[in-house]
């Protein structure tokens, strides 16, 4: 009966453990993340939607070299002849009483003063203006995500400090209960400890509530379901990041790399293709075509063929015509206006991002000598209050001290992360 009963135990036992990598939550690193996001993000689908209506209108305008073909046919039936005639008195002939008719036509341009074939370039410089716009769009996706998961990084650091403080005090409460029950130590002691016991335990509240409420968000944001799972932390407190020397670019060489940049010559380009699509407005158009006639109005076909040529000269547009064409070209002289401005603008900004890259990195050098610091008061006071030499006054604000080093650093170094990544997409990488 004992070994049965250890079978069953054993058999529950693996299957228990066979059952956890199932249960287990999962880990989510910085890239699955990013990947996720640009994968499921809302602002990702329609910038792939953007494009793939722009490629539609690529087509469409292509079918602007095609011939225009159209078709048309009547049938009627009328109760008395459409036409009549009076051959002598009391004597008369009725005609056209039913018939058919139909035609159909092709008409081939040869020249419409260059409007389809700068509709052609305008419809392809859009596409291309989708494609920069999708690659600004994941640029915006991947630097908010990043955002997000550092947040959660940093609440989660924050927590395990906290937790680590909490266990000090706890250690140290129950020495002073000890100390208490032995008539060795004060009430204002036990006071001073259940105090900050209950400071912690409320910031552990709102940190636990922060986290949670980070978690959904980024888990909105990549497109996972729920808060079940876990991110995956990496803020190494002993080893300090190299100064990312290696990232930096020459900013007037990165400025041609840029989504944004891209934009403003692609308007500049709109322009102009918009200019001369208003000259072509005012220029003749020439087309040839030829048709296919049949009619059966007399009880007898009647079928023929034709070919032809039009011009067409909008001469009513000529007065009007030329306001909009110098409105177009002041347009374009304002496009280009704009890129040469926000491109002098896109440089200050790569400036500033690196400034703030190198800022960043000095407030983690500073970060970390706190954290060394900190650690070494909070050493010394933990020995002198042994000793008798320190108040518990003194311990606690150590302890504080401790905290507070470590959080500063965890926020400085999510901040480096994110300046880093700020000044990558500003020189266009």
């Amino acid at each position: 009966m004992r070994q049965d009963k250890y079978k069953k135990v054993v058999i529950f036992a693996l299957c228990g453990f066979m059952m956890f990598p199932l249960c287990a939550q999962k880990t989510y690193t910085l890239e699955q993340c990013r990947s996720m996001a640009l994968a499921h993000n809302i602002k990702m689908k329609k910038a792939h939607t953007d494009l793939k209506a722009a490629e539609q209108t690529k087509k469409e305008a292509f079918t602007g070299y095609f011939p225009t073909v159209g078709a048309t046919g009547a049938g009627f039936n009328a109760n008395k002849g459409l036409l009549e005639m009076e051959l002598a008195p009391g004597m008369g002939m009725s005609m056209l009483k039913n018939g058919i008719v139909g035609s159909i036509t092709a008409t081939q341009p040869l020249f419409t003063g260059g409007q389809i074939v700068n509709s052609n370039k305008l419809a392809k410089v859009s596409v291309e203006v989708s494609k920069w716009q999708l690659r600004q769009s994941e640029n915006e996706v991947s630097y908010t995500t990043e955002q997000y998961y550092w947040q959660v990084v940093t609440l989660q650091e924050k927590l395990t400090t906290l937790t680590t403080v909490q266990k000090m005090l706890d250690r140290l409460y129950q020495d002073v209960e000890v100390a208490a029950k032995a008539g060795m130590t004060t009430r204002k002691k036990q006071l001073q400890g259940e105090l900050k016991r209950n400071e912690v335990a409320s910031n552990r509240i709102k940190l636990e509530n922060a986290l949670s409420l980070s978690k959904m968000v980024l888990a909105q944001y990549i497109g996972e379901t729920g808060d079940g799972f876990e991110i995956e932390t990496d803020i190494p407190v002993e080893d300090i990041p190299v100064f990312p020397e290696q990232l930096r670019r020459d900013h007037h060489a990165s400025l041609v790399l840029t989504p944004e940049y891209h934009l403003l010559e692609k308007n500049v380009e709109v322009n102009r293709l918009q200019k001369n699509l208003a000259i072509g407005k005012n220029l003749p158009t020439i087309a040839i075509g030829a048709g296919y006639m049949y009619d059966d109005l007399m009880d007898k076909s009647h079928p023929f063929g034709i070919a032809f040529a039009t011009v067409s000269i909008p001469i009513s547009n000529w007065w009007g015509g030329s306001h909009a064409i110098k409105k177009q070209k002041l347009q374009l002289k304002y496009a280009e206006y704009e890129r040469d401005d926000t491109g002098e603008l896109l440089m200050i900004k790569m400036q500033k991002a690196w400034n703030d890259v190198d800022d960043a990195y000095k407030q983690i050098l500073i970060a970390r000598k706190s954290i060394e610091q900190a650690t070494e008061n909070l050493k010394l006071n933990e020995d002198y209050y042994k000793a008798g030499t320190t108040s518990m006054s003194d311990l606690l604000d150590a302890q504080s001290m401790f905290q507070q080093s470590r959080d500063t650093y965890v926020d400085a170094y999510s901040q480096y992360q994110i300046k880093k990544l700020e000044y990558l997409l500003a020189t266009g990488r």
